[in-house]
């Protein structure tokens, strides 16, 4: 199942045109309320750094943003993308569930990556240890089982995301994370265990909108090949899933909510 769930979440060429959209600011800003100057942050499941960036930023001169991926190409993006910014911002190749860096860090974060793993338990595991004693662990992540549209999309792009849902399911991936976070970090006994909502919704006539609903026709184009390679959606579905999606958001899209939670504890 590891290499099931390993293989599905590799993300393919295409993929970055959504993570090299986000912001600290805009993409994950509980993180954003923590961080202050001066503070070590390590960013688990980077991607090409754009939210590491951010974080460098914050934590200013005299702190240190360390960036890890176990995407190779990623990460020489990300190099490429923010290059080095006087020992501030670094970015390292890491599998999640062997970080290199133990105890030293005053945060540790990991914004939409547990939701592509079948052992979210080890990883945070990972996280925790990593985690200086008194320091923090932050999980942003999703449910995808309870995203929210208005109206409801066409069928050919209702099956696409049924379809989706199973291709993750079946790879050992949790579509419900988000609501199992809170438990699992006080099973891995972290304290001041906090939750915050941090749902995205996007509206007609609001900033953001074509982009934020825009992003499941990027998953249709991009990981969509992936599920029909695996049998889960033949090409011809694929394609009428995207292009039926693609005309709602132009005709009839109202708004789309995505459930999304931050959960933060405190290492003893």
């Amino acid at each position: 199942m590891a290499d099931v769930s390993r293989a599905r979440a590799h993300m393919p060429e295409g993929t970055n045109a959504v993570i090299n959209k986000r912001s600290l600011a805009a993409s994950n800003k509980r993180l954003a309320e923590l961080l202050k100057p001066g503070m070590s942050a390590l960013d688990v499941g980077c991607g090409s750094g754009a939210i590491t960036g951010g974080i460098a930023e914050a934590v200013g001169p005299q702190g240190e943003a360390v960036g890890v991926d176990v995407n190779e190409r990623l990460i020489a993006d990300a190099r490429r993308q923010h290059g080095d910014k006087g020992g501030t911002l670094r970015f390292e190749i890491a599998d999640i569930y062997a970080l290199p860096s133990s105890g030293s860090f005053d945060i540790v974060a990991a914004a939409r990556v547990l939701q592509w793993l079948d052992r979210p338990k080890a990883a945070l595991g990972q996280m925790i240890e990593a985690a200086k004693p008194g320091g923090q662990v932050l999980v942003l992540d999703y449910n995808h089982e309870k995203i929210v549209w208005e109206p409801e999309p066409p069928a050919a792009f209702r099956h696409f995301y049924d379809q989706f849902l199973k291709w993750r399911s079946d790879g050992g991936m949790h579509n419900a994370i988000a609501d199992e976070l809170q438990g699992m970090f006080e099973a891995a006994g972290l304290t001041h265990v906090r939750v915050s909502d941090q749902s995205e919704t996007v509206k007609r006539g609001e900033p953001g909108f074509e982009a934020g609903i825009a992003i499941w026709a990027e998953v249709a184009a991009s990981r969509g090949h992936q599920l029909v390679t695996d049998g889960y959606l033949s090409e011809e579905e694929r394609a009428n899933a995207e292009a039926s999606y693609r005309d709602w958001i132009a005709e009839e899209a109202v708004s789309q909510t995505m459930y999304l939670l931050a959960v933060e504890g405190t290492r003893i």
